[in-house]
């Protein structure tokens, strides 16, 4: 079988789970698994990567120097604890020394220059994926294995020159990944790939956007023709619901890829929506398991979800979120007014979660995250003509429930039930959204009721 095998920044986060992964990469490969690796950064390193940038352009040194010790002190560690074999934790070091070095230079620049390009810091970000990568690699050659290091945009990932959300120019990436990857797999080596990032057409290093790694994933797997890409993290799989809400919530066996699509679009953990689309257009199957627990059979994600015997499959709570209501002779009986809305938080950077417009179209409301609500009452405000805007809301402590279920598609009587189920326990809906696709049902509620929404739908439909 070839399989590709991603892992998240909690499975590397230090030496003793590096070694953890590399040994289930062994297991794998030794039963003649042809296997390529896809690593994360380690633990938090991208947001250090972050924090050194903006102390950077602050011109605080000594912050700069702080986080830059703290970096280099952990991948060092890690890979003196995972490589014992002299001549190879030598070559090892060097290289990270080497790559932590260039790392010094670009941010002295930064901080001389007190400015911090797109693409400058797409090129900062990358450190992280180069570093935890090559110190995977070593750890396996150390256990025996015919491993090779490879950025992303060596093996083939080409993207447009969007930095900080590179897109990848698909069919050239899965024509150059096969022809990358392909050979050494059937020489029996394991290629190590960056996670994140890729590379444009002139060489400029990109990076995909938080969650990225998955993408790269599924990517590979869609050129190397993968029979399943397993995303290993720190979760059983996907489950049905947050186990700090339920804890009598279980891991879901097997979804379709717009079940999962619509869950990663909803912040599911261990998803990406790219990467789920990715891996659709390609037939991939991917798999979520978790590192700590391997013989867990995880999450399947194919073409068919499997009937659990519910029309619902999860109920996901999105926190951290605000309802906008804008009413006003600008909304009402004007073609494009909700257009002009949605284009002045475009304008401004905002990204709309969800919006619902009543037939009368005296109000639209929408959803953004809670720390862009200013920047998008600002914006529409901005838009608008003076006194085109009879008010304008927001409200602040409100939540996202999401039902997702591909048996809810065509059945009757669904949003019927999910209502009264939260009815029943006393909790008000604030606003609804339920697209075509009939495989989710949004609605907003009090942050205080988004707990009890959840436990009311959860138990209604016996996913316990």
């Amino acid at each position: 079988m070839r399989l590709v095998f991603k892992f998240g920044g909690t499975s590397l986060g230090d030496g003793e789970r590096i070694k953890r992964c590399s040994s289930l990469v062994k297991s794998y490969y030794e039963q003649g698994n042809g296997i390529v690796v896809v690593c994360s950064a380690m633990g938090d390193t991208t947001d250090i990567l972050i924090a050194m940038m903006n102390a950077a352009v602050k011109g605080d040194r000594g912050a700069v120097e702080g986080y830059l010790r703290a970096l280099r002190d952990a991948h060092l560690a890690a890979a003196l604890e995972v490589v014992s074999d002299g001549e190879l934790r030598t070559e090892t070091v060097q290289l990270l020394n080497e790559r932590l070095n260039d790392l010094t230079h670009i941010l002295s620049s930064i901080y001389f220059l007190r400015e911090v390009t797109q693409r400058s810091k797409d090129l900062v970000l990358s450190f992280g994926e180069r570093l935890s990568t090559w110190i995977f690699t070593s750890t396996l050659r150390g256990l025996g294995i015919p491993a090779k290091y490879f950025e992303g945009g060596d093996a083939g990932i080409i993207t447009d020159s969007d930095f900080g959300y590179a897109t990848p120019i698909l069919d050239e990436t899965i024509e150059n990944i096969g022809k990358t990857l392909l050979p050494h797999l059937s020489e029996g080596v394991v290629p190590v790939v960056t996670g994140f990032i890729g590379r444009t057409r002139d060489g400029a290093i990109t990076t995909l956007g938080r969650g990225g790694s998955d993408l790269t994933a599924t990517l590979l797997g869609s050129g190397i023709g993968a029979d399943e890409v397993v995303l290993w993290s720190d979760v059983d799989g996907l489950l049905t619901t947050d186990p700090r809400i339920v804890k009598t919530a279980k891991t879901i066996p097997q979804l379709s890829y717009e079940e999962a699509l619509e869950m990663a679009v909803f912040g599911a953990k261990g998803l990406h929506p790219r990467a789920i689309e990715t891996a659709q257009k390609f037939g991939i199957k991917v798999r979520i398991k978790n590192t700590f627990n391997p013989s867990a059979p995880g999450t399947l994600i194919t073409t068919h979800g499997v009937s659990t015997g519910s029309v619902v499959k999860s109920v996901l709570l999105v926190r951290d979120v605000a309802m906008i209501t804008v009413k006003g002779s600008s909304v009402i009986g004007r073609p494009g007014s909700a257009a002009k809305v949605l284009q002045s938080l475009s304008d401004a950077g905002i990204n709309v979660m969800m919006i619902s417009q009543s037939v009368s179209e005296s109000s639209v409301s929408l959803i953004v995250r809670r720390d862009c609500a200013d920047r998008a009452l600002e914006a529409i405000k901005g838009s608008s003509p003076a006194g085109a805007i009879r008010g304008i809301e927001c409200e602040r402590d409100v939540v996202v429930l999401a039902v997702v279920g591909e048996g809810m598609k065509g059945t009757p009587g669904v949003a019927s039930r999910v209502f009264g189920a939260v009815a029943k326990r006393g909790v008000n809906v604030r606003m609804i959204a339920q697209g075509s696709s009939e495989l989710n049902i949004s609605f907003v509620v009090k942050e205080a009721d988004g707990f009890e929404a959840v436990r009311a739908i959860h138990e209604d439909y016996g996913l316990s």
